[in-house]
Protein backbone atom coordinates (compact mmCIF):
# COMPACT_ATOMS: atom_id res chain seq x y z
CA UNK A 1 0.00 0.00 0.00
CA UNK A 2 1.39 3.41 -0.94
CA UNK A 3 1.88 6.30 1.46
CA UNK A 4 -0.89 8.28 -0.23
CA UNK A 5 -3.30 5.35 0.23
CA UNK A 6 -2.40 5.19 3.93
CA UNK A 7 -3.07 8.89 4.42
CA UNK A 8 -6.37 8.60 2.60
CA UNK A 9 -7.49 5.64 4.75
CA UNK A 10 -6.68 7.36 8.06
CA UNK A 11 -8.29 10.60 6.96
CA UNK A 12 -11.53 8.73 6.27
CA UNK A 13 -11.89 7.59 9.87
CA UNK A 14 -15.23 8.71 11.30
CA UNK A 15 -15.20 10.90 14.42
CA UNK A 16 -17.15 8.12 16.15
CA UNK A 17 -14.28 5.69 15.64
CA UNK A 18 -11.93 5.32 18.67
CA UNK A 19 -9.00 5.54 16.25
CA UNK A 20 -10.07 9.00 15.12
CA UNK A 21 -7.88 11.81 16.45
CA UNK A 22 -9.18 15.35 16.46
CA UNK A 23 -6.85 18.32 16.05
CA UNK A 24 -7.59 19.23 19.68
CA UNK A 25 -6.42 15.83 20.93
CA UNK A 26 -3.01 17.11 21.91
CA UNK A 27 -0.90 15.53 24.64
CA UNK A 28 0.56 18.73 26.08
CA UNK A 29 -2.70 19.75 27.76
CA UNK A 30 -3.83 17.63 30.78
CA UNK A 31 -7.28 16.08 30.41
CA UNK A 32 -8.22 16.94 33.99
CA UNK A 33 -6.87 19.34 36.60
CA UNK A 34 -6.52 16.66 39.29
CA UNK A 35 -3.21 14.81 39.61
CA UNK A 36 -3.17 11.31 41.07
CA UNK A 37 -1.20 11.33 44.32
CA UNK A 38 -2.00 7.87 45.62
CA UNK A 39 -4.70 6.04 47.55
CA UNK A 40 -6.05 9.24 49.09
CA UNK A 41 -7.45 10.63 45.83
CA UNK A 42 -7.55 7.62 43.50
CA UNK A 43 -11.36 7.35 43.48
CA UNK A 44 -11.83 11.00 42.50
CA UNK A 45 -9.01 10.88 39.95
CA UNK A 46 -10.25 7.63 38.39
CA UNK A 47 -13.81 8.92 38.05
CA UNK A 48 -12.67 12.20 36.47
CA UNK A 49 -10.24 10.47 34.08
CA UNK A 50 -12.82 7.91 32.97
CA UNK A 51 -15.32 10.65 32.18
CA UNK A 52 -12.70 12.62 30.22
CA UNK A 53 -11.60 9.56 28.22
CA UNK A 54 -15.19 8.66 27.43
CA UNK A 55 -15.74 12.21 26.21
CA UNK A 56 -12.75 11.78 23.91
CA UNK A 57 -14.11 8.36 22.82
CA UNK A 58 -10.89 6.71 23.99
CA UNK A 59 -12.13 4.56 26.88
CA UNK A 60 -11.83 1.54 24.57
CA UNK A 61 -8.03 1.71 24.96
CA UNK A 62 -8.48 1.19 28.72
CA UNK A 63 -11.19 -1.49 28.83
CA UNK A 64 -9.56 -3.20 25.80
CA UNK A 65 -12.63 -3.06 23.59
CA UNK A 66 -10.52 -1.23 21.03
CA UNK A 67 -7.91 -3.83 20.07
CA UNK A 68 -4.93 -3.54 17.78
CA UNK A 69 -5.42 -4.92 14.26
CA UNK A 70 -2.07 -6.42 13.26
CA UNK A 71 -3.45 -7.50 9.89
CA UNK A 72 -3.73 -3.92 8.65
CA UNK A 73 -0.48 -2.00 8.88
CA UNK A 74 -2.07 1.43 8.52
CA UNK A 75 -4.79 0.79 11.14
CA UNK A 76 -2.19 -0.83 13.39
CA UNK A 77 0.00 2.28 13.30
CA UNK A 78 -3.01 4.49 13.98
CA UNK A 79 -3.87 2.34 17.01
CA UNK A 80 -0.31 2.77 18.31
CA UNK A 81 -0.57 6.50 17.86
CA UNK A 82 -3.89 6.69 19.73
CA UNK A 83 -2.54 4.44 22.48
CA UNK A 84 0.42 6.80 22.92
CA UNK A 85 -1.93 9.77 23.14
CA UNK A 86 -4.06 8.06 25.82
CA UNK A 87 -0.94 7.00 27.71
CA UNK A 88 0.36 10.59 27.62
CA UNK A 89 -2.97 11.87 28.95
CA UNK A 90 -2.72 9.45 31.88
CA UNK A 91 0.89 10.31 32.67
CA UNK A 92 0.17 14.05 32.47
CA UNK A 93 -2.39 13.60 35.25
CA UNK A 94 -0.27 11.82 37.86
CA UNK A 95 2.22 13.17 40.38
CA UNK A 96 5.91 13.39 39.48
CA UNK A 97 6.73 10.33 41.58
CA UNK A 98 4.12 8.19 39.82
CA UNK A 99 5.13 9.62 36.44
CA UNK A 100 8.71 8.44 36.85
CA UNK A 101 7.49 4.97 37.76
CA UNK A 102 5.38 4.58 34.60
CA UNK A 103 7.22 6.62 31.95
CA UNK A 104 8.81 3.53 30.36
CA UNK A 105 5.46 1.77 29.92
CA UNK A 106 4.07 1.41 26.39
CA UNK A 107 0.47 0.33 26.87
CA UNK A 108 -2.20 2.64 28.30
CA UNK A 109 -4.42 -0.22 29.54
CA UNK A 110 -1.50 -1.85 31.39
CA UNK A 111 -0.59 1.42 33.14
CA UNK A 112 -4.22 1.99 34.09
CA UNK A 113 -4.46 -1.51 35.56
CA UNK A 114 -1.22 -1.09 37.53
CA UNK A 115 -2.44 2.17 39.03
CA UNK A 116 -5.75 0.52 39.92
CA UNK A 117 -4.11 -2.48 41.58
CA UNK A 118 -1.79 -0.22 43.57
CA UNK A 119 -4.07 2.61 44.67
CA UNK A 120 -7.67 1.41 44.43
CA UNK A 121 -7.72 0.37 48.08
CA UNK A 122 -9.97 1.32 50.97
CA UNK A 123 -7.64 3.05 53.40
CA UNK A 124 -9.34 3.33 56.79
CA UNK A 125 -7.25 6.34 57.75
CA UNK A 126 -8.59 8.20 54.68
CA UNK A 127 -12.17 7.22 55.56
CA UNK A 128 -11.52 8.42 59.11
CA UNK A 129 -10.20 11.79 57.92
CA UNK A 130 -13.17 12.39 55.60
CA UNK A 131 -15.66 11.31 58.28
CA UNK A 132 -13.93 13.60 60.78
CA UNK A 133 -14.18 16.53 58.37
CA UNK A 134 -17.88 15.82 57.81
CA UNK A 135 -18.64 15.81 61.52
CA UNK A 136 -16.41 18.82 62.25
CA UNK A 137 -17.53 21.13 59.46
CA UNK A 138 -19.76 24.08 60.29
CA UNK A 139 -21.18 26.99 58.33
CA UNK A 140 -19.08 29.49 60.29
CA UNK A 141 -20.22 32.51 58.29
CA UNK A 142 -20.23 30.85 54.85
CA UNK A 143 -23.26 31.27 52.64
CA UNK A 144 -25.73 28.38 52.77
CA UNK A 145 -24.73 27.41 49.22
CA UNK A 146 -20.99 27.34 49.99
CA UNK A 147 -21.55 25.38 53.19
CA UNK A 148 -23.87 22.83 51.56
CA UNK A 149 -21.67 22.18 48.53
CA UNK A 150 -18.57 21.81 50.69
CA UNK A 151 -20.39 19.24 52.83
CA UNK A 152 -21.89 17.52 49.77
CA UNK A 153 -18.43 17.09 48.25
CA UNK A 154 -17.25 15.30 51.39
CA UNK A 155 -20.35 13.08 51.38
CA UNK A 156 -19.69 12.01 47.80
CA UNK A 157 -16.06 11.16 48.62
CA UNK A 158 -17.15 9.17 51.68
CA UNK A 159 -19.84 7.30 49.72
CA UNK A 160 -17.37 6.45 46.94
CA UNK A 161 -15.01 4.85 49.47
CA UNK A 162 -17.63 3.00 51.50
CA UNK A 163 -20.29 2.01 48.96
CA UNK A 164 -21.83 -1.39 49.63
CA UNK A 165 -22.73 -2.12 46.01
CA UNK A 166 -22.15 -0.78 42.52
CA UNK A 167 -25.86 -1.08 41.78
CA UNK A 168 -28.32 1.20 43.55
CA UNK A 169 -31.01 -1.46 43.08
CA UNK A 170 -29.09 -3.83 45.36
CA UNK A 171 -28.89 -1.35 48.24
CA UNK A 172 -31.78 -1.77 50.71
CA UNK A 173 -34.11 1.22 50.90
CA UNK A 174 -33.77 1.23 54.70
CA UNK A 175 -30.02 1.81 54.37
CA UNK A 176 -30.53 4.63 51.87
CA UNK A 177 -33.12 6.28 54.13
CA UNK A 178 -30.81 5.96 57.12
CA UNK A 179 -27.89 7.45 55.19
CA UNK A 180 -30.05 10.39 54.04
CA UNK A 181 -31.25 10.99 57.59
CA UNK A 182 -27.66 11.10 58.88
CA UNK A 183 -26.73 13.62 56.17
CA UNK A 184 -29.70 15.80 57.12
CA UNK A 185 -28.60 15.80 60.77
CA UNK A 186 -25.01 16.65 59.83
CA UNK A 187 -26.19 19.52 57.63
CA UNK A 188 -28.46 20.96 60.33
CA UNK A 189 -25.85 20.56 63.09
CA UNK A 190 -23.34 22.73 61.25
CA UNK A 191 -25.68 25.66 60.57
CA UNK A 192 -25.05 29.02 62.21
CA UNK A 193 -27.24 29.74 65.22
CA UNK A 194 -29.17 32.40 63.32
CA UNK A 195 -31.00 29.49 61.69
CA UNK A 196 -31.81 27.75 65.00
CA UNK A 197 -35.58 28.50 64.84
CA UNK A 198 -36.03 27.19 61.31
CA UNK A 199 -33.82 24.20 62.14
CA UNK A 200 -36.13 23.43 65.04
CA UNK A 201 -39.15 23.64 62.73
CA UNK A 202 -37.54 21.18 60.30
CA UNK A 203 -36.71 18.73 63.08
CA UNK A 204 -40.25 18.85 64.51
CA UNK A 205 -41.95 18.67 61.11
CA UNK A 206 -44.19 15.64 60.64
CA UNK A 207 -43.42 15.64 56.93
CA UNK A 208 -40.37 13.79 55.62
CA UNK A 209 -37.61 16.32 54.95
CA UNK A 210 -34.53 15.43 52.89
CA UNK A 211 -31.23 17.28 53.10
CA UNK A 212 -31.94 18.80 49.67
CA UNK A 213 -35.31 20.05 50.87
CA UNK A 214 -33.72 21.49 54.00
CA UNK A 215 -31.09 23.22 51.87
CA UNK A 216 -33.81 24.76 49.67
CA UNK A 217 -35.84 25.96 52.70
CA UNK A 218 -32.87 27.56 54.43
CA UNK A 219 -31.57 29.07 51.19
CA UNK A 220 -34.91 30.83 50.74
CA UNK A 221 -34.74 32.04 54.33
CA UNK A 222 -31.20 33.31 53.75
CA UNK A 223 -32.44 35.21 50.71
CA UNK A 224 -35.35 36.70 52.67
CA UNK A 225 -33.15 37.82 55.51
CA UNK A 226 -30.56 39.26 53.17
CA UNK A 227 -27.71 37.58 54.96
CA UNK A 228 -25.93 36.38 51.83
CA UNK A 229 -22.29 35.76 52.66
CA UNK A 230 -22.41 37.65 55.94
CA UNK A 231 -21.64 35.77 59.13
CA UNK A 232 -24.12 35.05 61.89
CA UNK A 233 -23.01 38.24 63.66
CA UNK A 234 -25.02 40.15 61.07
CA UNK A 235 -28.26 38.77 62.52
CA UNK A 236 -28.24 41.38 65.28
CA UNK A 237 -28.18 44.22 62.75
CA UNK A 238 -30.98 42.54 60.82
CA UNK A 239 -33.21 42.33 63.89
CA UNK A 240 -32.48 45.95 64.85
CA UNK A 241 -33.34 47.12 61.35
CA UNK A 242 -36.55 45.07 61.42
CA UNK A 243 -37.60 46.56 64.75
CA UNK A 244 -36.72 50.12 63.64
CA UNK A 245 -38.84 49.70 60.55
CA UNK A 246 -41.79 48.66 62.69
CA UNK A 247 -41.23 51.76 64.89
CA UNK A 248 -40.87 54.42 62.24
CA UNK A 249 -42.99 53.11 59.40
CA UNK A 250 -46.59 54.14 59.24
CA UNK A 251 -47.73 50.60 59.88
CA UNK A 252 -48.14 47.18 58.29
CA UNK A 253 -48.89 46.96 54.61
CA UNK A 254 -52.67 46.44 54.37
CA UNK A 255 -52.24 44.71 51.01
CA UNK A 256 -50.72 41.63 52.68
CA UNK A 257 -52.59 39.28 54.98
CA UNK A 258 -51.22 36.00 56.33
CA UNK A 259 -53.45 32.96 55.92
CA UNK A 260 -51.66 31.25 58.82
CA UNK A 261 -51.92 33.74 61.71
CA UNK A 262 -54.44 36.16 60.17
CA UNK A 263 -52.22 39.19 60.73
CA UNK A 264 -51.92 42.02 58.21
CA UNK A 265 -48.54 43.08 56.86
CA UNK A 266 -47.03 39.84 55.64
CA UNK A 267 -47.81 36.72 53.59
CA UNK A 268 -47.73 33.10 54.74
CA UNK A 269 -44.23 32.48 53.33
CA UNK A 270 -42.88 35.18 55.68
CA UNK A 271 -44.89 34.17 58.74
CA UNK A 272 -42.64 33.78 61.78
CA UNK A 273 -44.97 31.10 63.14
CA UNK A 274 -43.84 28.91 60.23
CA UNK A 275 -40.23 29.91 59.54
CA UNK A 276 -39.42 30.70 63.18
CA UNK A 277 -38.81 33.95 65.01
CA UNK A 278 -35.40 35.64 64.59
CA UNK A 279 -33.10 35.41 67.64
CA UNK A 280 -33.99 38.13 70.15
CA UNK A 281 -37.25 39.02 68.45
CA UNK A 282 -40.01 40.00 70.87
CA UNK A 283 -43.49 39.03 69.85
CA UNK A 284 -46.01 41.85 70.15
CA UNK A 285 -48.89 41.31 72.54
CA UNK A 286 -50.60 44.69 72.29
CA UNK A 287 -53.09 43.71 69.59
Amino acid sequence: MSTSDAVTLVSKLDFGDPLYLHASDITSTPLITIKLKGTENYKVWCTAMKLALQTKNKWGFIDKTCVKNDDDEVVSKQWERCNSVVLSWILNCVSEELYLGQIFSENAAVVWQKLKETYDKVDKSIIYNIHHQINSISQNGLSISEYYHKLNSLWKQFDALTTLSTSSEEIPKAYVDHSNMIKLMQFLMGLDEVYAPIRSNILTSENEVTVKTAFAIISREESHRGLGNRSSSGSTAFIAKFQNNRTFNKGPNPNFKCTKCGMIGHTVDRCFEIIGYPPGFKKRTDF
